[in-house]
């Protein structure tokens, strides 16, 4: 009975004063669970096939997934690494909004969106665990919150598997990624990283979350300290991939 006058509650509420798209901003009265309008949905630019079968960055041309030119010459240490979404337009509007404008709420429509669209992936992969990049004490903060945890624990939830929120660790704080060359970004990163219980990702098969895989340094680096602690198989999901 409560739940019912709870949904009820929720439906007049919706129906006086209709929730906004969190991308136009107009009122959406069937918003779901997104707060999308249909128009803005259908607008997402989605990171589909055909991408890069390792690193996911995805091609301009048509045809099959195929591993691109810079993972055949020097292959990442995560086996395979995908993107709900491309970071351009509304898509980045949103997750800059997210991390740096302190709106955690818009996790749940990116973080469903990802659950949505790689779902096939993940089911394919079929993880043990879900671990979020972590960040350094003095970045979280400043931030309030971090991005990744956020959408690590909406993932878990949506695709039944373990999340190990503290599974790494970040030892020293590093300067942006974004300001750096693809070089200096692997420089940065290298010993920034530590896993908190190796006992944990001893022999599993570690799924990494983020928000999003600019040149996949990040990534890398935790893939690489989770396997020097015995980590089986390191992959990777983020909500969106940089061109």
């Amino acid at each position: 009975m409560q739940h019912f006058f709870r949904t009820l509650a929720t439906a007049l509420q919706d129906l006086l004063l209709p929730p906004r798209c969190h991308i136009c901003h107009k009122p959406v009265p069937d918003a779901g669970r997104l707060h999308i309008c249909p128009d803005c949905r259908a607008d997402l630019p989605l990171a589909g096939s055909p991408v890069c079968s390792i690193c996911g960055i995805p091609f301009q041309s048509a045809g099959d997934d195929h591993p691109c030119s810079r993972c055949i010459a020097a292959p990442p240490p995560y086996t395979a690494a995908r993107a709900a979404l491309r970071y351009e337009g509304a898509c980045r509007d949103l997750i800059h909004h997210f991390k740096y404008n302190g709106k955690s709420y818009l996790r749940r429509p990116l973080g469903l969106i990802t659950a949505e669209l790689l779902a096939p992936f993940v089911a394919a992969q079929q993880p043990d665990l879900l671990v979020p990049v972590p960040l350094h004490p003095s970045r979280l903060r400043s931030r309030g919150f971090n991005q990744a945890v956020l959408l690590g624990d909406l993932l878990s939830r949506q695709w039944q598997i373990p999340l190990l929120r503290q599974g790494l660790t970040r030892t020293r704080p590093t300067p942006p990624q974004m300001e750096l060359s693809r070089e200096q970004r692997s420089t940065n990163l290298r010993g920034a990283f530590a896993v908190t219980a190796p006992d944990s990702v001893n022999n599993r098969h570690v799924m990494l979350v983020d928000d999003v895989f600019t040149t996949g340094s990040t990534l890398a680096e935790c893939a690489l300290v989770l396997q020097r602690a015995g980590c089986r198989t390191v992959s990777a999901v983020t909500v969106a991939h940089a061109p």
